[in-house]
């Protein structure tokens, strides 16, 4: 293969066989629990990047099944996403994210600089209760529990969220250790189709774990739930701070 071909083929990591296919990526049926809890200041400046700004001591918990989605298959993800403001304009910032599928994982982490890992995220509906469940080998780091949809929300509201930009922060090494890449990045999902939107009562509890460690960011109120299912795209990304410049 010479450099040209190189050049036309290079897209992800291996070479001759990406472990991701090329987008668009859209998600079909995608169903969401998110549980919004009041946590520690302190903690929360000591996670997230300038030059975003912390509004309010506030985390949301995610538990995501995608049971269809181009590219990544059926999956599940779940993990800490907090809000944030950049240059006046609300949005999230992703935390940390645990999933179970190695296509999204490889995707995720070398596109947009999603801070992936390997886990057993799972959500299912027992009976009358939506429950969340994340384990990190065989160890649960996290569990939700939510009322099974007992009161519909305002799809204005969820579909104001899903518009709003996302952050993360995307590092990839040079082969001395060194940061190659080292910015702050922004995409948004569009296409949104909303199916359907509900609320109701929920717990979250959170556990130590020395190489997951989603209890630093402790549960001190619970203070909403949200259930959804919709049909989206995810964009690609932009680069809107380089801190190696």
């Amino acid at each position: 293969m010479n450099i040209q071909d190189i050049k036309a083929n290079a897209f992800a990591m291996p070479l001759t066989s990406p472990a991701f296919p090329h987008g668009p990526y859209r998600f079909t049926n995608r169903e969401f629990l998110i549980i919004t809890y009041r946590t520690d200041l302190d903690a929360l400046r000591a996670v997230v990047p300038e030059p975003l700004e912390i509004q309010e001591p506030i985390v949301k918990f995610e538990f995501i099944h995608m049971p269809d989605s181009t590219g990544f298959g059926s999956y599940t993800e779940s993990g800490q996403v907090i809000p944030v403001r950049l240059e006046g304009v609300s949005g999230s910032y992703a935390h940390a994210m645990y999933l179970n599928d190695h296509p999204p994982i490889a995707g995720g982490r070398e596109l947009w600089g999603f801070p992936k890992k390997l886990a057993n995220p799972k959500l299912e509906t027992e009976i009358d209760t939506l429950v969340g469940t994340l384990e990190y080998g065989r160890v649960q780091i996290a569990k939700a529990t939510m009322g099974y949809k007992h009161r519909e929300v305002n799809p204005a509201l969820v579909m104001a969220s899903l518009a709003s930009p996302n952050f993360l922060l995307k590092i990839i090494p040079h082969v001395d250790g060194t940061p190659r890449i080292c910015e702050l990045v922004r995409y948004y999902t569009t296409h949104v189709n909303l199916r359907g939107a509900w609320t109701g009562p929920a717990t979250l509890e959170l556990h130590p774990h020395a190489l997951a460690p989603v209890s630093e960011l402790p549960v001190l109120q619970v203070i909403s739930s949200l259930h959804f299912i919709a049909d989206l795209t995810l964009g690609l990304g932009e680069v809107v701070f380089d801190y190696l410049k």
